[in-house]
């Protein structure tokens, strides 16, 4: 069965990408005479130059750190122009994520088994499930905002690893895991688990007992999104968003959108679907819209900027 495409919902298998048999093969040659290019992954960074030969095994390799993987083609300067700012926000984030880069024209295989539609693509990896992220190529600050939103959400779920820099560096024996506060390890292990039940519960317990702590708030918050789509595959997602599509006024139809819209990376899209959903609303269902949006706040983290532009567009579409 072949890999579904990034214009589908939901999250694809990379095991329908079958890594290559072993063999001497080496990585598609340069103009002549031109020396071979330096990995994007040497000097310390955490990046990586994927083909065919060590794509399965570098993303493996991460072991529990996200993986933003960026298509790129010397035939389109943008889409290097954006590798080359991942590759400087990969440092930034001192191996939270491993950016792996991935040519197109020298490793077409695996932009065709996962379906790439066009380059520039960023998607995420992350517990072996691929997601598109953008298909553009925004300046770098918009890429550190998406990007500082994505390890929250990771976060949230448990997924909280960090990879070595490459070329050297960090010692093999060198602790590189984030000290965890104790309190939160029962909620992350439900989640790296996929026990989203048990996570609400574990994080439930520490906002009953401290409704101050903002982190667990946050972890209970985006805990609550995951339960509520758990159940649906991709095609039913596609189900939600046709029924969300012609039922502008429902409320249920449209909070179960703007949970698919954040967890596919939408926050913008998210937010704004529930602040005009308040607007159009009265009564309890206006009521419902706006609690379920106070949620989505907590989950991305109330401190980000996309929350505190949203907060005063919820504030103006109450009064």
């Amino acid at each position: 069965m072949s890999t579904p495409s990034f214009s589908r919902p939901g999250a694809v298998d990379l095991s329908a990408l079958k890594r290559p048999a072993a063999s001497n093969a080496r990585p598609a040659a340069g103009p002549a005479g031109a020396a071979p290019a330096a990995p994007a992954g040497a000097g310390g960074s955490y990046t990586v130059e994927l083909d065919e030969q060590n794509f399965q095994a570098e993303l493996q390799g991460a072991g529990n750190a996200p993986v933003v993987l960026v298509f790129y083609s010397a035939r389109m300067p943008a889409s290097v122009t954006l590798a080359d700012d991942l590759d400087t926000l990969a440092g930034e984030f001192e191996g939270r994520f491993l950016l792996g880069r991935v040519d197109v024209d020298a490793s077409p295989g695996i932009a065709q088994a996962l379906q790439v539609p066009s380059v520039p693509l960023v998607a995420l990896v992350m517990r072996g499930q691929l997601a598109p992220l953008l298909q553009d190529a925004p300046p770098l600050q918009e890429l550190r905002t998406m990007l500082t939103q994505v390890l929250q959400a990771a976060a949230a779920q448990g997924i909280t690893g960090r990879v070595q820099p490459r070329g050297g560096g960090a010692p093999q024996d060198e602790q590189v895991e984030p000290e965890v506060d104790p309190r939160y390890v029962p909620g992350q292990e439900a989640l790296e688990a996929g026990d989203v039940d048990r996570a609400v519960e574990e994080y439930q317990k520490l906002v009953d007992a401290n409704p101050a702590d903002t982190e667990a708030a946050g972890g209970l918050a985006m805990a609550k999104v995951l339960q509520r789509t758990a159940h649906l595959d991709a095609q039913q997602a596609q189900e939600a968003r046709t029924a969300g599509a012609e039922r502008p006024d429902d409320v249920e139809a449209q909070t179960l959108v703007a949970d698919l819209d954040l967890l596919g990376g939408h926050v913008d899209d998210a937010f704004a679907r529930l602040i005009d959903l308040v607007r159009r609303t009265s009564g309890e269902d206006r009521e419902k819209a706006r609690t379920h949006l106070l949620g989505l706040f907590a989950a991305v983290g109330n401190d980000d900027s996309r929350v505190l532009k949203a907060r005063q567009a919820l504030a103006s579409a109450l009064f």
